[in-house]
């Protein structure tokens, strides 16, 4: 919802900026005035707009489908108070968050601006590396892996709402 509310605004914002640009105030020619072309800065600004705005989108599409498959935070397979965290399930849904982190990766590429979303899908891609090297969906009994495992889970239970978090962010420039 709230995601929503800020495409509404970009959306009109740069639905403002096309009517301003495009209103004809004058009926003759206009080869007498001065043309005006946008600044590189505000030019830049809306480049980096726009590709917050198709991140976020693309992020938001992904993690949505996999959220509703899987859930999320208390409601996810992961959640260290789930009894399938230490299952395939668990690992499922641990893939389809790497997948979603990879994914976020992808559509920033090294772009300024998305420092937390680049910092949430590498935590994200770590959990799920541990997660699976400790194979953790197999339930182990040693203690000390099963506490790791909690921890990667953890992380992996809130990966949906931490990589939107991460695209909200970003299109404050974050």
């Amino acid at each position: 919802m709230k995601w929503r509310a800020l495409r509404a605004v970009a959306v009109l914002g740069l639905s403002g900026a096309l009517i301003t640009g495009c209103s004809d105030s004058g009926s003759g020619n206009r080869s007498d005035q001065p043309s005006a072309s946008p600044s590189p800065s505000s030019e830049s600004v809306s480049t980096k707009a726009q590709v917050a705005e198709k991140v976020k989108l693309a992020v938001e599409e992904r993690i949505s489908a996999d959220e509703q498959r899987f859930g999320s935070g208390t409601n996810s397979p992961c959640s260290t108070s789930s009894p399938q965290m230490f299952t395939e399930k668990c690992k499922a849904a641990a893939d389809a968050t790497s997948e979603a982190a990879d994914l976020a990766l992808r559509e920033i590429n090294g772009r300024q601006g998305f420092a937390t979303l680049d910092s949430v899908a590498r935590r994200l891609q770590a959990a799920v590396r541990t997660y699976e090297t400790l194979r953790c969906a197999t339930g182990p009994t040693a203690a000390d892996t099963r506490e790791v495992c909690l921890k990667s889970a953890a992380v992996i239970a809130q990966g949906f709402p931490d990589l939107r978090g991460g695209a909200n962010l970003g299109l404050a420039g974050k």
